[in-house]
C-alpha cells in the first residue's frame, strides 16, 4: 500500500446523524480513527475536512475543494492534492475497511484502469471505499463544474474494475446513530 495515496472525506455536516459522526464511537475507537487505521500503510495520507476541526497524527489536512457539495468534491481535492497515482478515497462513515480491503483493491488494478470499485453482495460498486487515479481530476473536476455531486460517475466506463466478492462486513456504513450498533451494510 505504499504506492497508494490515502485520504479520507471527512468534510460532511452529519445531518442524518444528529452529530458529528467522525467522532462518534464504534468499537472503542472513533470513526475517523477506523477510518485511519485501515489506510495506516499508505503515504502520504489526506484529510479532507476542514481546517483545524480534527487532530490526526501523520496526516495532512486538506479542505474541500467545494464545501458542501458532498464526496465528489471530497474526491476532487484528494486528487488535486495527491502525488501522480492511485489514491485510496474512503469516506469517515466506513469503519469496516482494513488494510487487507484496500491490498485487494490495490491488486485488482489492471492496464488502462482509472478506478478500481469493490461490489457489495447485491452487486453495487462502492465508490466512497474506492481507488482512483489521479489522472481523472479533469473527469471529476468537469462533473463538479457540471452540477454533477454523484461519487458514482466518478469511475467512468470501459476504464474501472469491479471486484465482487469482498465481505460484506467492509461496507458498513454509519448515517444514523442506531447504524453503529445494528446492521448497517451498503
Amino acid at each position: 500500500m505504499q504506492n497508494l495515496t490515502g485520504a479520507i472525506t471527512a468534510g460532511g455536516q452529519s445531518r442524518r446523524f444528529g452529530s458529528d459522526k467522525a467522532l462518534a464511537v464504534w468499537q472503542g475507537k472513533t470513526l475517523l480513527e477506523h477510518a485511519a487505521a485501515s489506510l495506516e500503510g499508505c503515504a502520504p495520507k489526506l484529510l479532507i475536512a476542514p481546517p483545524g476541526k480534527y487532530e490526526l497524527s501523520g496526516w495532512t489536512t486538506i479542505p474541500d475543494t467545494r464545501p458542501g457539495q458532498g464526496p465528489l468534491a471530497g474526491l476532487e481535492a484528494a486528487l488535486t492534492h495527491a502525488p501522480d497515482g492511485w489514491v485510496a478515497f474512503a469516506g469517515v462513515d466506513m469503519p469496516g475497511l482494513t488494510p487487507g480491503y484496500w491490498g485487494a483493491l490495490a491488486g485488482a488494478r489492471t492496464d488502462g484502469a482509472q478506478a478500481v470499485l469493490a461490489l457489495d453482495s447485491d452487486g453495487r460498486a462502492q465508490p466512497l471505499a474506492a481507488l482512483y487515479h489521479t489522472d481523472l481530476l479533469g473527469h471529476v473536476t468537469a462533473l463538479l463544474d457540471s452540477g454533477e455531486r454523484r461519487l458514482n460517475l466518478a469511475a467512468p466506463e470501459g476504464q474501472t474494475v469491479r471486484v465482487p466478492g469482498l465481505a460484506a462486513g467492509f461496507f458498513r456504513n454509519v448515517n444514523r446513530v442506531g447504524d453503529l450498533n445494528g446492521s448497517a451494510n451498503g
